[in-house]
């Protein structure tokens, strides 16, 4: 629950920067003269006004794919980014044992493992929390 807490305010704090960004580019951009008395909506109509508009919202879009990228890559657990990447599998021997990357959280909550070959369609992440590596490390 707390994986997905952290990135309902991750979002939510995009959403509040882009929402602050929206009205300064609002302001910013001057809103052209009706054209006849017809047009109350400059988008489409003015180039400088739309170009603005794409361009903030691809900006917005791009944050919105950073923020789900950079949370994919974090502990299940301590919210921490994963980290020492090792490479399994052989890319000579993709029938045998398919290529994956495996990251590991510092403090030993999990690991996940990504599929690097796709070839049956969209491979899911799959994420593996461990119990308590310690406790088996210090029992005697």
């Amino acid at each position: 629950m707390r994986y997905w807490g952290y990135l309902a305010a991750k979002l939510a704090g995009a959403g509040l920067m882009l929402c602050g960004i929206a009205a300064a580019v609002l302001a910013v951009l001057p809103r052209p003269a009706p054209i006849r008395g017809l047009v109350d909506d400059p988008f489409g109509h003015s180039l400088g006004y739309t170009v603005g508009i794409m361009f903030y919202t691809v900006a917005s879009a791009m944050v919105l794919l950073l923020i789900v990228w950079d949370h994919r890559y974090r502990c299940r657990t301590c919210m921490r980014r994963l980290r020492m990447p090792l490479a399994t599998g052989s890319w000579t021997q993709v029938l045998l044992s398919r290529p994956r990357t495996e990251y590991i959280c510092p403090y030993g909550h999990g690991t996940l493992k990504v599929e690097e070959l796709q070839i049956t369609g969209h491979a899911e992440p799959d994420w593996q929390a461990n119990e308590d590596m310690w406790k088996e490390l210090l029992k005697k």
